[in-house]
């Protein structure tokens, strides 16, 4: 017990220092067995969990890799990926009212998201047996008949939860006292490369737009095709922007016309040809 403590003091020290505060060291004696046991354990196994263990997720950095069970069987993430783009988005908990609704619009919008290449794969933090009942729930509220056709993964104890921080901060700080953090609502479009292109995080009260994440998907995959950007609100079929790396010179033979605003904003038509090659 004394090693355990003694640990954990050492790893809160390291916690309080990171974040500018000091950790009294505790008075002697102490002996308080059972109480003092089972904070050490807890606290030991989130600090090491936040401090040591999380990476740091930014843009274009590579996705973490993660073996977990799903209603498809067990996934390897990357080999899940394969060549294919990917959308993880995650949920605070099966059977609740928001994470149904958009369970079920991730389902209709499945075929969409499998015409531009795009795997889906789901999160929540429950088990199989959990999940399998909770599927009947999201088909039969779903609109259109739309069929949860995607793997769930599941996550009862945060493992991935924490790996791709996904957790809420007011729920990680009560975390000694509530057991378990809240899992938020993310979503990650991953690229076939395993690289993190794009992530969004919701609070648990707000629902997500699933247009919104096949807008960005479309964004992304054009731009990688057709060496351009897009605008604000932008949606296929729409005009695009010419990088400012690229000279006007350089436009025009690769683009035709192209219509500047000022040097530095250069429209030009939707790169259909380019994305058909």
């Amino acid at each position: 017990m004394a090693s355990v403590l003694s640990r954990t003091l050492r790893v809160a020290s390291l916690a309080g220092a990171r974040a500018g505060t000091r950790v009294a060291a505790p008075s002697a004696p102490i002996f308080r067995p059972a109480v003092s046991l089972k904070f050490a354990a807890r606290a030991f196994t989130v600090s090491r969990t936040i401090f040591d263990e999380q990476p740091r997720l930014r843009l274009g950095s590579p996705a973490p890799n993660f073996k977990a069970e799903s209603t498809h069987g067990p996934i390897d993430f990357h080999e899940f990926i394969g060549d294919s783009w990917t959308i993880l988005f995650s949920h605070p908990a099966d059977f609740t009212p928001v994470c149904t609704t958009e369970l079920g619009a991730f389902a209709q919008l499945e075929e969409e998201f499998k015409k531009r290449n795009t795997k889906l794969i789901g999160l929540s933090a429950n088990g199989l047996d959990s999940h399998e009942k909770w599927i009947e729930d999201i088909e039969e509220v779903a609109t259109n008949g739309g069929k949860v056709g995607f793997p769930i993964l599941a996550d009862p104890e945060r493992k991935i939860a924490f790996l791709y921080d996904m957790v809420d901060h007011q729920d990680l700080t009560n975390i000694d006292t509530k057991g378990v953090a809240f899992t938020i609502r993310a979503v990650f479009i991953i690229d076939p490369n395993k690289k993190i292109r794009l992530t969004m995080l919701y609070p648990a009260s707000t629902g997500r737009n699933t247009a919104e994440v096949l807008r960005v998907l479309d964004s992304l995959q054009t731009g990688d095709k057709a060496g351009v950007t897009t605008p604000i609100n932008w949606v296929p079929g729409q005009d695009v922007i010419v990088p400012p790396s690229v000279s006007d010179k350089a436009a025009a033979a690769k683009f035709g016309e192209f219509k500047a605003v000022k040097p530095y904003l250069r429209y030009t038509k939707y790169p259909t040809e380019l994305l058909n090659e």
